[in-house]
């Protein structure tokens, strides 16, 4: 590239500094993919023959299964993933290699590689997702009946069961698989012919060669299209949000292994023990994946910093777009493929689920609904019912003890029908509203999801 406009090379320091094929190598088969695409639009242009054509295919097929088995010397002088492969093609096929860079620039074929890069990796995250959706309903179906605390501010709140907890993971899951497939819509725009920034004189068919590359539109503005990286900032705020999701998750698991909760138990497969402590089991692959969720976020805030002051157009900066994109994709798939094989070997305690869950006192908000089908309104049973807890703290007797008495003390609404309220069980079946935790509603949900996640995308 220096040859023509400079008269001496480029200082070696400034070299190492400025080469990006030590990581973006990555990109090679999407790099080969649209470049024979290219080919095969030069030779219907007429500006390669059918033989040229022919010919760059077959080094390019070459060049990339080299490149897989390992013995391709990528050199760091030709700075990045295109011209290793360009100047491997020259060297291999003389002229017809250097017409292979007519009408495009490396301008726009890093964005069609980047494009197709995410258009691959969106795919790969969603299919991890449902792997992991099914782990969640497995799990969900196995432990169908048993009943735990729900929680709001970390306080036990009202009765549930585990597997509705579960079914709500999902429902986090499906989102971040319609953000994935919603940021796929914008990323499946075809690039390649917007060249530096203004195209080029040398027209080929871009539709074409969008078709061929599997592309459902073709960019409208070259000058954009280059300067252009909203759909990677957008995919790492996708991963970022699979992060967040994930990271709740272990938190919860996290704390209900924990002795003081002791509702599950890690398996040894993926616990970890201490270099001092012989009796410790600790939850280091969800402590990890919690952890990790911050380098999700960092590296989303490293592209949007990066993009947010730079004139239009294409800038070097935009260089520093694939080390985080390349990150965050192998650190949600490795974090997917964790809690995929870890969830099914869960050990989960029911009884000190149940036994926590027994607390009376979870059953206030039933008492005042019981108020409410009486005809009170629910502001003054929800005060008559603080007023009955705050009793039983003082006295320190659980909800389910107080004498009738003391209850039509408070309101002769107040009957013998109201030991029924503390049942349990008859609690959740009497939660029917659409995404309550009845038995029915649940089970209602586990057939649907073992409908939708067995259809695939």
């Amino acid at each position: 590239m220096r040859k023509g406009r400079f008269k001496k090379p480029a200082a070696a320091l400034a070299q190492r500094y400025s080469e990006s094929v030590s990581f973006d190598w990555r990109l090679y088969r999407y790099d080969i993919a649209g470049s024979i695409a290219h080919a095969a639009a030069l030779a219907q242009g007429g500006i390669i023959t059918a033989e040229e054509q022919r010919r760059i295919e077959n080094e390019l097929r070459a060049i990339e299964k080299e490149i897989e088995s390992g013995k391709f010397e990528w050199e760091r002088s030709l700075e990045d993933v295109h011209m290793n492969i360009e100047a491997a093609l020259v060297k291999r096929i003389g002229v017809a290699g250097g017409k292979l860079h007519t009408a495009r620039s490396r301008n726009d074929q890093i964005a069609l590689d980047l494009r197709l890069y995410v258009k691959t990796e969106g795919r790969e995250a969603t299919t991890h997702l449902r792997q992991l959706q099914i782990a969640l309903l497995n799990l969900a179906e196995q432990h169908l009946d048993v009943i735990m605390p729900g929680y709001t501010h970390l306080q036990r709140a009202q009765p549930i069961t585990f597997s509705h907890y579960l079914l709500g993971q999902i429902e986090a899951f499906e989102r971040d698989g319609e953000r994935l497939r919603d940021c796929l819509v914008r990323t499946d725009v075809f690039p390649l012919g917007s060249g530096a920034l203004a195209g080029s004189a040398i027209v080929l068919d871009r539709e074409r060669i969008a078709r061929e590359l599997g592309f459902s539109r073709v960019s409208q503005n070259s000058l954009d299209t280059v300067g252009d990286r909203d759909f990677v900032c957008e995919f790492l705020f996708c991963l970022a949000m699979i992060g967040l999701h994930l990271s709740r998750l272990s938190e919860d698991l996290i704390i209900w292994s924990t002795s003081e909760f002791g509702f599950l138990e890690f398996s040894d497969a993926f616990s970890t023990g201490s270099s001092l402590m012989p009796q410790k089991r600790n939850p280091d692959m969800a402590e990890l994946t919690r952890g990790k969720t911050g380098r999700l976020y960092g590296n989303l805030m490293s592209i949007l910093t990066t993009m947010k002051a730079l004139p239009s157009s294409y800038n070097r900066d935009m260089q520093e777009d694939k080390e985080p994109l390349f990150d965050s994709v192998d650190t949600i798939k490795t974090a997917l493929e964790v809690f995929t094989a870890m969830l099914p070997e869960l050990k989960v305690n029911r009884d000190r689920m149940e036994t926590a869950a027994s607390d009376p006192n979870l059953l206030a908000t039933d008492l005042a609904e019981y108020l409410v089908k009486k005809g009170m309104p629910f502001r003054e049973a929800h005060e008559i019912i603080g007023k009955l807890v705050t009793q039983c703290v003082t006295k320190r007797r659980l909800l389910n003890q107080v004498p009738l008495g003391e209850m039509k003390k408070l309101s002769p609404l107040f009957d013998a029908d109201v030991a029924n309220v503390f049942d349990i069980r008859r609690s959740l079946s009497g939660r029917r509203a659409v995404g309550a935790p009845s038995p029915e509603n649940i089970a209602a949900q586990i057939k649907r999801w073992r409908s939708d996640l067995g259809k695939g995308d």
